[in-house]
């Protein structure tokens, strides 16, 4: 969906975000710990020059914050009652408050030039991976971004190879972000509380990628048919992508299994090949 105009204002609907239930279908599970709140405020640091995009804010515990640093603040929320909500409390403070899915919201179209946008936010466990997928296609426009996740998510992005949790996501987010595991949160600090631990991530996009155009395009394919037999050697993961003579101009023993390579010898399997990865 395009980006709203700034600040579109909306009216009616729940008064009170404490009156608001949270809905499965929107993986919905609210920050309330105060002491959770600064702390992400501080790990975020907004500044008065800064432009901050919040996604999924729900009742605002963490707007308020950033609202009170922050130069520009824009929020989208899918929830059509908690953006009345938001609305109501935050309108006239100068949120920018956009009514959309996340996942077909044009972020770029926010963006004031080149690492102009700081993302924010407390993102839903089932569009997690493919929201942060989203948001790495429109790097160029973006300075740093700050979310709350799964904590086995955050574990899996951090991870170095040679481990269980190094796998596709590892891969491709190091490639294109540095990624650092903040600190864990517990489930006490959202109503309702889920049923695992979350943990906050800072990702910053990478001022140059090794790789540009189809062959980031390639890279992707080699990295998901890697993991997607990733007990296999290399040689029989690739099967058809990779020769075993290419992997070993490129620096890559073929004998070995995908989770042992680091990001580097993924982007030296790509440059290895002479045209397009196949399907």
């Amino acid at each position: 969906m395009p980006a709203d105009p700034p600040g579109p204002r909306v009216r009616g609907g729940p008064r009170d975000a404490a009156a608001h239930r949270a809905r499965k279908r929107f993986g919905q599970h609210f920050l309330h710990d105060p002491a959770v709140v600064a702390r992400i405020a501080a790990a975020i640091a907004p500044g008065p020059d800064d432009t901050l995009v919040e996604i999924g804010p729900g009742t605002g515990a963490l707007t308020a914050a950033l609202l009170d640093a922050a130069g520009t603040l824009h929020a989208v929320e899918i929830d059509r009652d908690l953006a009345r909500v938001l609305d109501e409390r935050f309108g006239e403070r100068g949120l920018r408050l956009h009514q959309g899915d996340a996942l077909d919201f044009d972020f770029a179209a926010l963006a004031t030039g080149p690492a102009s946008l700081r993302v924010v936010g407390n993102l839903p466990y089932n569009i997690s991976t493919p929201l942060v997928f989203r948001l790495l296609r429109a790097r160029d426009v973006i300075r740093d971004m700050h979310f709350m996740l799964q904590r086995e998510v955050v574990t899996r992005m951090a991870a170095p190879p040679g481990g269980r949790d190094y796998g596709r996501l590892s891969v491709m987010v190091q490639l294109h972000c540095r990624v650092e595991a903040l600190f864990r949160v517990g489930p006490g600090a959202f109503t309702p509380a889920p049923r695992v631990d979350s943990a906050v991530v800072r990702l910053t996009p990478r001022a140059t990628l090794p790789l540009t155009g189809t062959r980031l395009e390639d890279f992707g394919r080699l990295v998901t048919a890697a993991f997607a037999r990733r007990r296999k050697t290399l040689r029989n993961a690739l099967g058809g992508l990779r020769e075993p003579a290419q992997m070993v101009a490129a620096g890559v023993d073929p004998t070995v299994r995908p989770e042992t390579l680091s990001v580097a010898d993924f982007v030296a399997l790509t440059l290895a090949g002479e045209g397009p990865v196949g399907t």
